[in-house]
């Protein structure tokens, strides 16, 4: 299947649980109907969503067992409703058998029904949402004038009813995501402002001792560096924060890579050099070239192994594999220690996430959501595994990206 046709696929379904959703949030729908039946005597009565695509029930009153649900799909050309979405007007049947425009049709033989009518329900903003119907098994005599301007009246009774629940629904969504928007705010501003502080602090500190003492800048200055050092990693935290959270996501310089293993290594030698006290054992196996941006995927790298330092067990070594075959590159990084709770799995990869309440030494717990960014943008994806006796990140993606789908 073409990544085109999946995608318009997956868009398809996508709206077909939205129509589902809104319309279940509607109870209102299905006393209309509950009205329709009685004042027509029809005994089936039904609100489906009709698109050229699908149609779905949304509310339904079945007194002939017909067997019809909510959520149930019948194929549009089926039914007479994809006539009423076509031409946008009503159709009414007295009795199928002698109508010479419906005697023929499938419908009537697959529901077996005789008589039946249908209005359209078009929502305020004028779009066609789908039909109001109702039919029965015996004729009926329907095509009166006081019974279609019912009908429309119930159809547009629906349809208010619909758009307030769907404006409902979309205020809710903006409304969360504004709250979201506002905890992440808060917690942007009180982190940055925590462990900005410290190396700040120290470099003040450093500079008014130089002042006093300038003798002592052979002891004082590789600290001022350091502290730089490491603003100038967290304001490169926040970039890439910036990127993932509020713009496109973070950008790559792909190429392909034939020496991705020396990067990973290089790595490797600065955690150890940093942590002479940590082991690390590596098993590196990369027989393809891979086309990606080396220094992101460092970055990846180094974020894990430093993420294993803070939380892994520091008697036990750290495990690291690299791979590739054909099709993908694998990396996973492994560390014994007291598992993560399966609760906390999900907010791994967030921003601004300290497992266990890490102190701010540890950075601004942007690490593991940076690597998974870089994941994304690889096309990939970043996944933990927690047991017992070990906690496994393990990043994969493709060795070539996918060309962009088309629109």
């Amino acid at each position: 299947m073409s990544d085109f046709r999946a995608e318009w696929l997956l868009g398809e379904m996508t709206r077909y649980w939205e129509d589902i959703h809104a319309a279940g949030r509607v109870p209102a729908l299905t006393k209309i109907l509950d009205v329709v039946r009685h004042t027509t005597s029809l005994r089936f009565a039904v609100i489906a969503r009709v698109t050229q695509g699908y149609w779905i029930a949304c509310a339904v009153r079945d007194g002939i067992g017909l067997g019809l649900e909510a959520g149930d799909k019948l194929p549009v050309e089926t039914t007479i409703s994809q006539d009423v979405l076509c031409r946008g007007e009503p159709v009414v049947i007295d009795h199928v058998d002698v109508n010479p425009t419906y005697a023929e049709h499938v419908a009537p033989q697959l529901y077996h029904f005789q008589s039946y009518i249908s209005v359209p329900i078009f929502l305020p903003d004028g779009t066609f949402f789908g039909t109001l119907c109702a039919t029965d098994p015996v004729p009926h005599d329907l095509d009166k004038p006081e019974i279609l301007a019912m009908f429309r009246l119930f159809a547009d009774l629906a349809a208010f009813h619909v758009d307030a629940s769907s404006r409902l629904a979309e205020n809710e969504i903006t409304l969360s995501r504004e709250r979201t928007q506002s905890e992440l705010r808060e917690q942007f501003i009180a982190v940055l402002g925590h462990d900005l502080r410290n190396p700040l602090m120290s470099i003040e500190s450093g500079a008014r001792m130089l002042l006093r003492r300038p003798e002592r800048a052979v002891e004082l200055v590789p600290h001022i560096q350091k502290s730089t050092a490491r603003m100038a990693a967290l304001i490169s935290d926040l970039m890439d924060f910036a990127r993932g959270r509020l713009g496109d996501g973070i950008v790559l310089e792909r190429n392909i890579e034939y020496a991705l293993q020396a990067s990973l290594e290089q790595i490797v030698r600065e955690v150890e050099t940093a942590h002479p006290g940590r082991r690390i054992k590596t098993s590196f196996k990369l027989d393809h070239a891979v086309t990606c941006d080396s220094g992101r995927v460092a970055q990846l790298f180094s974020n894990l192994l430093a993420n294993a330092i803070t939380h892994g067990d520091p008697d036990e070594p750290i495990i690291v594999r690299a791979s590739t075959n054909e099709k993908s590159f694998e990396l996973s990084v492994s560390n014994a220690g007291k598992p993560i709770p399966p609760e906390a799995h999900e907010k791994l990869f967030q921003p601004f996430a300290r497992g266990g309440g890490q102190s701010s030494q540890h950075g601004l717990g942007l690490g593991l959501y940076i690597a998974s960014e870089i994941a994304t943008a690889h096309q990939g994806r970043l996944a933990v595994t927690s047991t017992d006796g070990e906690t496994c990140f393990t990043c994969r993606f493709p060795i070539e990206p996918s060309p962009p789908s088309r629109r």
